[in-house]
């Protein structure tokens, strides 16, 4: 493994299921990078081709075409001894969690160095840190039925971790979940690959995950990749219709056209949509637009921090002569651009 070697990389990678009539590509000619170290967030609907893309990683499915690498090595076109052994390197985590029902919390964080082969002490020793890690050393002899949703995926999240995998692969992981226990895992995600060092890969549909933890994250639609970049870059100035789809249901910062029709009927005057971030000058834009005697009021919109950087947007109603408005408007888009 070279040191600059990628924790996951897809190169011109397809996967086509049947064929004839029945021919459906279900990722299209995907090229991507996942970078040791950092949390990974995979976005899409249903159909996206986002479960695809994980059965890929773990090799429970192959690619039609193309090449998929874990930390350089290759994961396609290698015996299936040597498969077994890069599987040993992936931690899964799964929306049902997936416990075995006869096992307690502690008996199914045990299981996989069971079959790894670790000693009853080493066994016994590891999960009692990784129940400690994941906050239920007092839930060890609880078993599923006893636990709360929450609980389940800690479990869930702590059996993965048990072999200290450097990859850890979350489908949909928090889908089963309330948005308060949602929040609880996403921190305990963070708190992993912060303290752990884990490369996380984060499969969902919901957007308010990606903010939360996300380094970076690719949009899927289709089954093509139609947006990958820096998560701040796609809440901020999301640019394929999907990812704007997406971040609309988190943000909600800009009117839509009924929305904009009742805030012209309810305040009168222009109204202009500015997008706003650390850079922007809608300060002194504004502060002009005083001086020049255009009345403001902020009718709509919303600002956010992410990743240490503020964006947003603001919609204004603007009152005074068509002139002045003329130049206020030119100056607030200079100013957002």
């Amino acid at each position: 493994m070279s040191a600059d070697a990628a924790a996951v990389e897809f190169r011109s990678v397809t996967k086509v299921f049947g064929s004839g009539a029945e021919r459906h590509v279900a990722l299209d000619d995907i090229d991507l990078r996942i970078e040791r170290g950092e949390i990974f967030g995979v976005i899409g609907y249903s159909g996206a081709g986002k479960s695809t893309l994980v059965r890929l990683i773990n090799a429970l499915e192959k690619p039609t075409s193309g090449t998929v690498t874990i930390s350089g090595t290759p994961i396609t076109g290698v015996p299936e001894s040597a498969v077994r052994t890069l599987r040993r390197d992936i931690g899964m985590v799964f929306q049902q969690f997936n416990l075995f029902r006869s096992r307690t919390a502690a008996g199914n964080i045990e299981y996989p160095l069971e079959v790894a082969g670790w000693k009853r002490a080493e066994r016994k020793a590891r999960v009692a840190e990784l129940l400690e890690f994941v906050g239920l050393t007092d839930k060890a002899r609880a078993y599923p039925d006893q636990l709360s949703g929450g609980q389940k995926q800690r479990v869930g999240i702590a059996r993965a971790l048990a072999t200290s995998p450097s990859l850890l692969l979350a489908d949909e992981a928090t889908s089963a979940l309330d948005p308060e226990t949602t929040g609880e895992v996403l921190r305990l995600l963070k708190k992993i690959n912060a303290e752990l060092g884990v490369t996380i890969v984060v499969i969902t549909h919901e957007m308010d995950v990606i903010r939360a933890v996300a380094d970076r994250v690719a949009v899927l639609a289709e089954g093509r990749i139609v947006e990958l970049a820096d998560t701040f870059e796609v809440f901020a100035a999301p640019k394929a219709a999907p990812t704007r789809s997406f971040v609309a249901t988190v943000l909600h910062n800009r009117p839509d056209a009924a929305e904009l029709d009742r805030l012209r009927e309810l305040h009168g005057g222009r109204l202009v949509t500015v997008d706003v971030d650390d850079d922007s000058g809608i300060g002194a834009a504004l502060a002009a637009a005083t001086a020049a005697d255009v009345r403001f009021e902020i009718v709509y919109g919303g600002v956010s921090t992410l990743q240490d950087k503020t964006f947003g947007s603001i919609t204004l109603a603007l009152h005074g002569p068509d002139d002045a408005l003329d130049r206020v408007v030119a100056d607030l888009a200079r100013k957002a651009g």
